[in-house]
């Protein structure tokens, strides 16, 4: 089973990035069984668009023939594509990208039916980014 994670850096012990579209990159694990096999890294070419990043990083783990994702938020439009290309998508816990493929090993992820996250969130100035929320509107 190919499995692709978003996360902040590369390799099995980098961090799970709670965005899908904007981490900066995928770290795509092989595991059998309850094994990890091995994994490659991935940038996120999408993370520097003005658009569509969720789209563009759903396209990009796709053509890597993967099983699963795991993020910690899955806007809809990627969602949307993912779920065309028949891959299974699960909520991300915080944690390294190693404890995150274990846990969907054992069962312990939630599998998504739908997005997890707005769309665009991560964009700046729209969904739910840094500050979003916070203070007084119109002040």
């Amino acid at each position: 089973m190919k499995i692709a994670v978003s996360a902040t850096g590369k390799g099995l012990d980098s961090q799970m990035d709670s965005r899908f579209g904007r981490c900066p990159n995928f770290v795509i694990a092989e595991a059998e069984g309850s094994e990890i096999k091995g994994s490659t890294d991935l940038e996120n070419t999408a993370t520097a668009q003005a658009g569509g990043a969720g789209i563009t990083a759903a396209e990009l783990v796709g053509n890597q023939k993967v099983d699963a994702v795991i993020a910690g938020s899955i806007g809809p439009r990627a969602f949307s594509v993912l779920d065309q290309l028949g891959i299974d998508m699960y909520a991300g816990r915080p944690g390294t990208v190693k404890e995150n493929v274990e846990a969907l090993m054992n069962g312990k992820l939630e599998k998504l039916a739908a997005p997890s996250g707005p769309m665009g969130f991560g964009e700046p100035g729209k969904g739910m980014g840094a500050g979003a929320g916070r203070g007084r509107r119109g002040a």
